[in-house]
């Protein structure tokens, strides 16, 4: 029987890929990657020969069937990405899910993944986390996932590209407010690893004007019990949702979740801050 084997590769140092991994790259008959010159280059250095196939966000749902038919053919297939784990804000998911469904065999071999590094050199809990990925570009999709970390008690992990790095601690100071912990990692593993460590406030502030370059992970300090919100919680938030487009029904219904407090009131403040909106536009 066949096996879908996910391969975790080095994020950064090429000393962290294991002896098992280049087992199962060496002995695949076929190796799903994200970018094939990208991966082939990985594969020269370890001297493995091996054929290769795009696998990324656009292709991985056109490539199951030639995943399965390389499976039925008897051959065993890996999928790895350009770093770190298969299926962790990577492609892999719908393959998984799709070979899953047959009687070949899924398997991974462990490694490295970016989120986890970042998580347990920040200093933040670590007995209980959420990772988020990358959040969302804009709209009311952003604007609900960034309304969801205020009362999030967990620490949250986040990915973010470096021309988004600002607006994205922008946001959440917007949100969560200064005071909040937060750990910017960057070039995880490389020779220029850097780990920064301080409030959302002193993030903003850090970081503005430079130019941020390298992929980021973002670790921040999880909500802690609170009283009752208060009245400048609630304008926060409700300015922070209609900024990012939200109507004033829909921004006071978040509020109100988000925050326990009465659903008519914070609709009423809602239509107050955004006629106050329009008035100086």
């Amino acid at each position: 029987m066949s096996r879908l084997v996910l391969v975790a590769t080095p994020i950064g140092n090429m000393s962290d890929v294991s002896p098992r991994a280049i087992a199962e790259l060496t002995a695949a008959g076929l190796v799903c990657c994200e970018d094939t010159r990208r991966t082939g280059m990985m594969l020269k250095n370890l001297g493995i020969d091996a054929k290769l196939m795009r696998v990324d966000e656009h292709t991985e749902h056109a490539s199951i069937p030639r995943v399965l038919d390389a499976l039925n053919e008897g051959r065993d297939v890996c999928l790895v990405t350009d770093a770190g784990t298969p299926g962790i804000s990577d492609p892999g998911e719908r393959i998984v899910r799709a070979v899953s469904q047959t009687a070949h065999i899924v398997t991974a071999v462990p490694g490295p993944a970016a989120f986890v590094m970042a998580l347990v050199i920040s200093g933040l809990p670590t007995e209980r986390f959420a990772f988020d990925g990358f959040l969302p570009r804009g709209g009311k999709e952003r604007a609900r996932s960034i309304a969801d970390l205020v009362r999030e008690r967990r620490t949250t992990v986040l990915y973010e590209a470096p021309h988004r790095l600002q607006r994205t601690l922008e946001d959440l100071y917007v949100s969560l407010g200064g005071e909040r912990r937060i750990v910017v990692a960057r070039e995880l593993t490389k020779i220029h690893e850097e780990v920064w460590r301080g409030s959302i406030a002193d993030a903003v502030t850090n970081f503005a004007g430079v130019e941020p370059k390298g992929e980021f992970v973002l670790v921040v300090e999880g909500a802690a019990d609170e009283p009752a919100a208060t009245d400048d919680d609630i304008d926060r938030l409700l300015l922070a949702e209609l900024a990012a487009g939200v109507s004033v029904r829909d921004a006071a219904a978040v509020v109100a979740e988000l925050t326990g407090a009465p659903k008519k009131t914070v609709y009423n403040r809602a239509l107050e801050l955004s006629k106050s909106d329009d008035e100086r536009s």
